[in-house]
């Protein structure tokens, strides 16, 4: 409990008093960030040989955010979310199956969000690629205080627009 008070504590503390670590301000094109191999587990490939790529684009002062440009060849597997996951296809498309058996294909344009601590099958047929926003989700017993200070603050309204 005395962590989660202390964390909380310490996402309030106003900027000026902790100088930033990194830049305040990101902007890359994507299609120039040095792609680095990232292989998908092998125990995780259902068929073919899915070549996997990543270039991280930036990250969150407090390490809780990261952006990344992911691609992938041909193949299909499964994927382990460990963070919250919105990601918004670039290029190609690939076939998405949740847990609870949704199926969704995503194309250029269309935007997705994967919780985190969840699987879901990745079919792509011929490639695909991604700008992912991942961000770490609080633990349990944090998020529930967060939650609830957030309701007292905005008098019980939530959302984007609270």
């Amino acid at each position: 409990m005395l962590a989660s008070a202390v964390a909380m504590a310490a996402r309030n503390v106003p900027y000026a008093v902790m100088p930033p670590r990194r830049k305040s301000f990101v902007a890359h094109s994507s299609d120039h960030l040095p792609m680095k191999s990232t292989p998908i587990n092998a125990d995780w490939i259902v068929s073919g040989e899915p070549q996997a790529r990543t270039a991280e684009h930036s990250r969150g002062h407090d390490d809780a955010a990261l952006t990344a440009i992911w691609d992938c060849t041909a193949g299909e597997f499964r994927w382990f979310f460990g963070w919250d996951e919105t990601v918004m296809i670039l290029e190609g498309e690939v076939h998405i199956t949740a847990e609870d058996g949704t199926e969704r294909m995503l194309r250029a344009g269309d935007v997705a969000f994967f919780a985190g601590g969840t699987w879901a099958r990745w079919r792509v047929d011929d490639y695909v690629r991604k700008v992912a926003f991942l961000r770490k989700p609080f633990p349990k017993p944090m998020a529930i205080a967060y939650r609830l200070r957030n309701l007292l603050r905005n008098g019980g309204q939530t959302g984007i627009s609270a």
